[in-house]
Order: structure tokens, then sequence, then C-alpha cells
């Protein structure tokens, strides 16, 4: 029998209903247009919170990638609500979503879990983890005929991030999208979100790993998924790349509290 992960997050973090769903998705992208051009891209930074919060910055990296083609998606997720010593790739056969079903591609998925004995295939950081999720309906959007390999951090200290890099610069490909899940910083005021948001901005568009890993683990920046984006610009160090913040906002701008607000950008990583 099949194993598919089912929408938990449906009607909470992005409507239930696929009509509305897909509504709602086409109007961000229509409204998160730029003049960026991206020949060469496999790598973009996505927030994860609900759409009402982060889907129009969320919009703003899908629009990149909307309409090129990709075999393969590797999503990079942090676990929120499930600690574990390792990174899980989800085991089942898709994920699902209001628009349908995504399919695991377990080819690539065993070939990133054979790089390391801290990689492997499971369930752990898959049952109630949004970030991973909330990626999928822009990705059934604008791309065609792609499977996913979902990938949970289940801690993001330095010998996990050093092993994914590794696991993920021995998989990636010209048919192959890195979707990095990652909110930034938490609970802040608006003026100190963007001091600390900036910082981060400045280390992606740099590709400045020991930039980033200091202000990180200082506590100058922050990120949910802080070790994904090291992972990423660690596995991509040796090529020639660049990169473009293509948008950055925070909640605030949506709820009007700027005492306590989340930070969300997105980020293009392009030869």
């Amino acid at each position: 029998m099949k194993e598919n992960r089912p929408p938990y997050f449906a009607g909470y973090f992005y409507p239930e209903k696929p009509g509305v769903l897909q509504a709602q998705i086409q109007k961000m992208l229509n409204t998160a247009t730029h003049d960026f051009n991206f020949p060469n891209l496999h790598i973009i930074i996505a927030p994860h919170a609900g759409y009402t919060y982060s889907g129009l910055t969320a919009a703003y990296g899908y629009n990149a990638i909307n309409g090129k083609k990709y075999s393969t998606v590797i999503i990079l997720s942090p676990s929120h609500h499930e600690y574990f010593p390792g990174i899980s790739i989800y085991d089942g056969d898709a994920y699902q979503t209001p628009l349908g079903l995504v399919p695991v591609n377990h080819d690539v998925s065993d070939l990133l879990a054979k790089s390391s004995k801290k990689i492997y295939c499971g369930k752990e950081g898959h049952r109630e983890e949004h970030a991973i999720e909330v990626q999928l309906p822009f990705l059934q959007t604008v791309l065609n005929d792609f499977s996913i390999v979902p990938v949970v951090m289940g801690d993001q200290n330095q010998a996990y991030v050093e092993v994914l890099a590794e696991g993920l610069s021995s998989v990636l490909n010209d048919e192959t999208l890195v979707v990095v899940s990652s909110d930034l910083s938490h609970y802040h005021s608006q003026k100190k979100a963007d001091i600390m948001d900036a910082k981060i901005a400045q280390c992606i568009e740099a590709l400045d790993y020991n930039g980033l890993a200091h202000d990180l683990n200082s506590g100058k920046s922050e990120a949910c998924g802080g070790g994904l984006i090291l992972s990423m610009l660690k596995a991509i160090e040796q090529k020639q790349n660049k990169a473009k913040v293509i948008h950055r906002t925070t909640s605030g701008e949506v709820s009007l509290d700027y005492q306590q607000v989340v930070g969300y950008l997105s980020a293009a990583i392009y030869s």
C-alpha cells in the first residue's frame, strides 16, 4: 500500500479548499512580480509561516522559478516540534496537499542517506512539521512533473551542518532545485528585527558561510532554519555562484504589531 503524509496544516497555515488555495497563491504570484532574471537557478530560500504573513514573500521566490523545469526538488526544513539527533528524509511515498499528491524521489533520497549514517530515511520530524508542507502548494503551482526529497534536520549543530552539506554536494545537479525553508528573527521589535535580519541578508548575498555562522552562533542574527542555510552555503562553496535577496519583510507589516515580529525573506542562489 502507498503511504502518503496528509496535509496536517491545510485550513490553518493555508486554505483547505483547492479552489481557494489556488486563487490565493495565484493572487500572491501576480502581486510578487520582479525584474530579476536567474538563468541557472537551483536554490531558493523561502519562509514558512502562514500564508497571511509570509506567503507574499514566498511568492517572490517562487516567481523566480515559475515555468522552469526541475525533475527533483529537495526541501530542507528545521524541526519545530520534535528534537532528534540526525537528519530525516521522509520514507513514505508522497506528501499530500489540497492540490494533490507530490511523490517522494526514493532514488535521490537513498543516495543522500548513503552519504552519512547521520542521514536516514524515516518519519522523525515529518509528523507535525509545517515547514515543508507550506512550500508544496507553491511548487505545485509553478512547476510541473517533479518529485521531492523532504529533509528535516532534527539538530542544527555544526556536525550535522557539515554532514548535510557533504551529502547535498553529492546529489546536486542541473535537474535539481533546493528549497531552504526558513523564517528569520522571532519576537523582537521591528527595529531590532530589521537589524538582525539585514545581517542574514548580507551574508546570503555574499555567500558568506563563516560570517553567517558567527552571527547565528553569537545571537547577532536568528533563523529557525539557520543550520540549513549554512549547509547549503557550504555545499556550494567550491562553485561559482551568486545570490540575491529578492524580498524581505516582517509579520508586523500584516499584523501592524511592531513590538514582536517575525522576519521573512526570499532569496535566489544561481550561477
